[in-house]
C-alpha cells in the first residue's frame, strides 16, 4: 500500500526537471474525434489495469524532456495538419509538474480546446491547483474515478487513500464553475448506485459520467490475471 500523494513527489523528482517534464511521444488520435496528443511519463498511482505500462512503472528509463514551448509546438503542429481542434496530454498523470502543465496550457492557442485526463488526486489534495486552472476558459477536465468507493478504489490501484482527494477534485471543478466530466472504473453495480447517489448529494448529478473501458492488452491482462482481477474485467 502507498499514499499517492507521497509518491508524487516522488514521481516529480524523476519526470521534471526545472520546467522541463519527461514524454514519450507525441501522436495524432481518433479519441474526441480526432485530437493531438502528448503521452507523458510518470504517475501517482498504480493501477492494476493500466495500458501505459513503461511510462508508469520504468520512468527513470522511459522518455526525454520537453519545454513546455516544445510540448505547445508539437501538439499544435499536430493539430493544424490533422486539422483537429483539440490536445490533451495522456500516457501518464499530467498534473504531477503544476508548473510546466502551467506553461503547457499558457501557451496554447486559446481557441484549441485542450482535454486534461487525470485521475485528479492532485486537484483534491490541493484546492489552489484548481483555482489555477480555472482561469483557462478551454479547458476541459476529465476525472477518472479508480473505483466506485474507498475500498474498490484501493482494491484495482493498491493505494491506501486517494479516493476522497477524487471526489474532493469534482467539488472543487464544481466551485470554480470548470468544464469537467466524469469517468468511472468499476465492475459493481451496486457500488456504482452507491456513488451516483453521493455525487447527486454532492450536486453533480447533471456532470456527464462515461463508463471507463480497460483495453486488455496482453501485459494488461497478464497483470491482472497475475493479480487475480482478470474476471473483473472479462
Amino acid at each position: 500500500m502507498y499514499d499517492p500523494v507521497e509518491l508524487s513527489k516522488k514521481v516529480e523528482t524523476i519526470v521534471v526537471q526545472n520546467n522541463l517534464k519527461k514524454y514519450y511521444r507525441f501522436r495524432p488520435t481518433g479519441f474526441y474525434g480526432g485530437i493531438a496528443t502528448a503521452d507523458t511519463v510518470g504517475c501517482n498511482l498504480r493501477c492494476k489495469f493500466c495500458w501505459s505500462i513503461n511510462s508508469v512503472w520504468n520512468a527513470n528509463n522511459t522518455g526525454e524532456f520537453y519545454t513546455a514551448k516544445e510540448v505547445v509546438d508539437i501538439l499544435q503542429r499536430i493539430a493544424e495538419t490533422k486539422r483537429y481542434h483539440q490536445v490533451r496530454i495522456s500516457g501518464g498523470e499530467p498534473t504531477v509538474g503544476k508548473h510546466h502543465l502551467i506553461e503547457v496550457l499558457e501557451g496554447i492557442n486559446p481557441t484549441t480546446v485542450f482535454i486534461l485526463e487525470t485521475n485528479g488526486i492532485l486537484l483534491g489534495y490541493e484546492k489552489h491547483y484548481v483555482e489555477d486552472l480555472s482561469g483557462f476558459k478551454n479547458l476541459h477536465v476529465r476525472v477518472c474515478l479508480k473505483g466506485a468507493d474507498a475500498e474498490e478504489f484501493s482494491h484495482f490501484t493498491g493505494a491506501e487513500t486517494g479516493f476522497e482527494y477524487q471526489l474532493k477534485a469534482l467539488q472543487y471543478l464544481r466551485d470554480s464553475y470548470m468544464n469537467f466530466n466524469i469517468a468511472v472504473v468499476s465492475t459493481n453495480h451496486e457500488k456504482k448506485q452507491g456513488l451516483f447517489q453521493r455525487l447527486k448529494d454532492m450536486n453533480l448529478e447533471n456532470i456527464m459520467i462515461e463508463e471507463e473501458e480497460i483495453t486488455l492488452y496482453p501485459k494488461v491482462r497478464n497483470r491482472l490475471q497475475k493479480e487475480k482481477l482478470l474476471h473483473y474485467f472479462e
